[in-house]
């Protein structure tokens, strides 16, 4: 094992470091957090660069705050070679080869935390044992189903979206004068087009969408679930992309793919937790939430385009708006057939309106609910003015 955890800390020999293109503000989240004894979980849909943060986070350790290379110790714990041990034997090795002691600070990254059994007990026991500052990561939201309670109080969850338009802008080195609005204009579609999975930004290559996706159904669902049908599988992934924007119902898509209710539920609650999906409920009370379909927008539009085309500008924007107001938790409103897109929790009523203005019916709707605020989000300006309004408010 000692080799394999000198390759995963090259630190520990070597002062070179690759040239990130940095993500500022989840990097200055994480870091905000250090003198905290949270364990912190970084979770979120495959390759949006939550291990890229964590490298960011050492780098930073190490230049910035003057922590010794061998206290820092970072771990990929589905690397083959590793299956046998446990979080905690691996962690005890680190401390053994590096001569240091349970009452010595160290900071631990681990990558991929929940392809270990019982790892909410585990990082409890290095939480409780231990003196570590934990950063763990996992492309399944079951890092979120603490079921016997053992991270509670003890935890914060921060979720890695794919890049946003201004991160794209950077990926991509693109600079443009307000004199040159056209070509802001040309690069937004672009970012329609493409998504914010950062590595297809930078390279473009439509087959590392593929493997992408690949890797989602077969590795995170049909392997995990043990699910024979894969066909089944695919087809119903092809259909969510497709229904991306737009209400999904169960009893119609389980007829389509001629497989039970149950079977369609089970699937889309796979799908949900990879991140490739999120889904919204209908505003309305408990039962109304519960009976009445769910909204579907994909983790990514670069992935949702690659399955269905670039096509139908306004569900792609609905789904860019949804990612800018997901933390708000929003529902959608329907009254007498007529559809608001998001009311958010804390009561801002929001429609995403590409290029388009409301009916006089969502008109009539739109000014008739009780919210803090109203907002048609309807071009680039619009929803960077809704990034502006979120950043001023703090989450108002």
């Amino acid at each position: 094992m000692e080799t394999l955890l000198y390759r995963f800390n090259p630190w520990w020999e070597s002062d070179n470091w690759p040239n990130f293109i940095q993500r500022e503000g989840y990097l200055k989240n994480l870091l905000s957090l250090l003198d905290t004894r949270d364990i912190i979980l970084l979770t979120g849909l495959r390759r949006t660069g939550k291990t890229t943060l964590m490298k960011m986070a050492i780098q930073a350790l190490i230049r910035d705050y003057g922590i010794k290379p061998s206290y820092i110790f970072y771990c990929s714990l589905d690397y083959y070679g590793l299956e046998h041990y446990s979080i905690m034997e691996i962690v005890e090795e680190f401390l053994k080869l590096q001569k240091i002691s349970t009452s010595e600070k160290t900071f631990l990254f681990l990558d991929e935390v929940a392809y270990k059994e019982e790892f909410s007990l585990q990082l409890k026991n290095l939480y409780d044992t231990f003196n570590v500052k934990v950063y763990a990561s996992s492309s399944s939201a079951s890092v979120l189903k603490d079921k016997k309670a053992l991270l509670t109080g003890r935890e914060r969850i921060i979720e890695i979206l794919p890049l946003d338009f201004h991160e794209f802008m950077r990926f991509k080195n693109l600079s443009i004068k307000k004199a040159d609005r056209h070509l802001l204009e040309s690069a937004f579609l672009e970012y329609m087009e493409t998504g914010g999975m950062p590595e297809y930004v930078l390279t473009g290559d439509p087959e590392y969408i593929k493997q992408l996706v690949d890797d989602i159904i077969y590795k995170d669902i049909i392997s995990r679930h043990k699910i024979k049908d894969e066909t089944a599988v695919r087809d119903f992934f092809c259909l969510l992309m497709e229904r991306a924007g737009k209400q999904l119902t169960l009893n119609k898509i389980s007829k389509i793919l001629g497989m039970s209710v149950d079977t369609a539920r089970r699937f889309l609650n796979y799908f949900s937790s990879t991140y490739i999906i999120y889904t919204v409920e209908r505003c309305g009370k408990l039962n109304e939430r519960l009976k009445a379909p769910k909204k579907v927008y994909a983790g990514d539009i670069g992935i949702r385009n690659a399955v269905t085309g670039m096509r139908d500008l306004g569900a792609i924007f609905e789904n860019l708006v949804f990612f800018a107001i997901k933390h708000k938790r929003p529902c959608y409103l329907l009254k007498d057939g007529v559809e608001i897109d998001f009311f958010t929790e804390d009561r801002w009523l929001i429609e995403a309106k590409y290029g388009q203005k409301l009916t006089k019916k969502q008109s009539r709707l739109f000014e008739s609910v009780n919210a803090k605020g109203r907002l048609v989000v309807d071009s680039l300006e619009g929803l960077q003015g809704l990034y502006n309004l979120l950043e001023r408010h703090h989450g108002a």
